[in-house]
């Protein structure tokens, strides 16, 4: 059985991750394309249990490498437990953020250095890479922005991000696209301040791009 594809969606606050995840599966499923989708932190049982833990309470409710730490926990169960296994059996998954997330917010933004997140990554993802990652780019405050109104439409107090800095924020953004002009091959950025079928069409054009199975 041919491996299953693995994309992911990465970007700051509010750039609309998880409803580009949603059109991307429902894109794939017209063509007959099995994918799952997934988010970090999260999509594990005990994965989920440490999402709680990180996207609640104050901004500095914990140091820099302790998150690092904590991410790279619940992603090992995220991969041991659902990715690795559904890439085996064939099917796609689409995730809403992976290791180039713990890179940005806490290699850049927080200042740990992308020489410990590197590590970390090199111990827990190994080569399980991303096949291909978009990256959403919107302007910082603007995502906020947009953060605030879907916090007001479905409230579950996971607003602890939202509440780092402007300057966080902004530096968050640039780190992104620093990742994406180091590894051009994987990534690909596109302009999320565009109406949401724009961006899902630019999406759905650089997946055809990469991907035979999906090109005719």
């Amino acid at each position: 059985m041919m491996r299953g594809k693995f994309i992911t969606f990465e970007g700051g606050e509010g750039a609309g991750k998880s409803t580009q995840v949603r059109r991307l599966i429902a894109a794939l499923d017209k063509r007959g394309i099995e994918a799952l989708a997934t988010r970090e932190p999260g999509g594990a049982p005990s994965a989920e249990e440490i999402r709680s833990l990180l996207v609640s309470g104050p901004p500095d409710r914990w140091r820099p490498l302790s998150e690092a730490l904590l991410l790279n926990a619940a992603r090992n169960e995220h991969l041991e437990r659902l990715i690795r296994p559904a890439l085996e059996e064939g099917r796609w998954v689409i995730s809403d953020r992976f290791a180039d997330s713990t890179t940005a917010y806490q290699g850049y933004a927080q200042k740990l250095g992308t020489d410990v997140t590197a590590a970390l990554e090199a111990l827990v993802v190994g080569d399980t890479k991303p096949d291909l990652t978009i990256i959403l780019d919107v302007p910082a405050d603007r995502g906020l922005e947009r953060a605030a109104v879907r916090e007001g439409r479905n409230p579950e107090g996971e607003t602890r991000y939202e509440r780092f800095s402007m300057r966080f924020h902004e530096t968050l953004r640039q780190a992104f696209l620093e990742i994406a002009k180091a590894d051009p091959q994987r990534c690909v950025v596109i302009d999320a301040v565009q109406p949401e079928a724009d961006v899902s069409a630019q999406i759905w054009h650089a997946v055809t791009a990469r991907f035979a199975e999906v090109a005719t």
